[in-house]
């Protein structure tokens, strides 16, 4: 078994709303924002490959948007989803499996592509089984109005369209070397793999904790929907990640890839942060 990072550039946001209710004050020395108030963020995939099994865990934002769309969020950097991909050694048609944490844009955008002609929209990944599961696709087809603009129909109909969509109940797992984690507090049911590696545990945990800057309770972004719960929900993974040493493997972070947290009496801390490769 093999963990390879994704990388698929960066994009901005701005940076209140990346923070909440926390001052600039303090996290711009962390993440130090542009002119507009806009930060740099990283969209960071997963590829995991297991026997016959090559696993994509998120899949950025992707290029088929018109540069209008693009222009908001400033994308940068050289890396792509395609490139990225092939650098390890491997192309879209090996990708056997799609796991999507939830459907906002930024996670689903690279999960669709355009045909040769650009007259139809198709699956990335023609020979793949992509992976959501009901509560949260009834969510984002479906949309309230705050998470609207999240959860585009040209990211997410074509999907099920293709007939590669599947669905996951709750509790279960169509891997053996992966556990999910289904959380409420950002949106409806978004799913965090929890990969057994080495005998450790990597926990990928998209924008439950899209930063290591966010290990703090408070420091939680203003686009969830339910912040008190996103709160809960992160205080029982930072500690169970305590007490079973687990590796939190960011998305979001423009500067680190993963991070190990310990207990200190003024709370959760990180104890140390870098590479992937440096933990596992």
């Amino acid at each position: 078994m093999n963990i390879h990072i994704i990388d698929t550039g960066f994009f901005k946001l701005d940076g209140g709303a990346m923070f909440g209710v926390v001052p600039k004050t303090l996290w711009n020395r962390h993440n130090p924002s542009d002119e507009k108030n806009l930060c740099s963020w990283a969209m960071r995939c997963l590829l995991i490959e297991d026997g016959d099994k090559l696993i994509l865990i998120d899949t950025g934002l992707g290029d088929k948007q018109d540069d209008k769309f693009f222009g908001f969020y400033d994308l940068h950097g050289d890396a792509t989803l395609q490139s990225s991909i092939r650098s390890k050694g491997f192309d879209l048609t090996d990708v056997t499996d799609v796991v999507l944490t939830h459907l906002h844009f930024d996670h689903v955008g690279g999960a669709v592509k355009f045909n040769s002609d650009r007259s139809l929209l198709v699956p990335t990944f023609p020979t793949a089984t992509y992976w959501s599961n009901e509560a949260h696709w009834l969510w984002a087809t479906n949309p309230n109005p705050r998470e609207k603009a999240s959860f585009l129909k040209e990211n997410i109909l074509p999907i099920k369209e293709s007939g590669q969509l599947k669905f996951l109940e709750k509790g279960e797992s169509p891997f053996k070397f992966i556990d999910f984690i289904h959380v409420d507090g950002h949106t409806e049911q978004m799913m965090l793999p929890v990969i057994s590696y080495k005998n450790q545990k990597v926990i990928y945990v998209a924008d439950l904790i899209p930063s290591s800057f966010h290990i703090p309770l408070p420091w939680i972004m203003s686009y969830d929907v339910r912040p008190l719960l996103t709160m809960q929900e992160k205080e029982q993974v930072l500690h169970n990640a305590v007490a079973e040493k687990h590796i939190l493997l960011f998305e979001h972070d423009p500067f680190y890839e993963a991070a190990i947290v310990e207990q200190t009496e003024k709370g959760i801390k990180i104890l140390e942060r870098g590479d992937l490769s440096g933990f596992i």
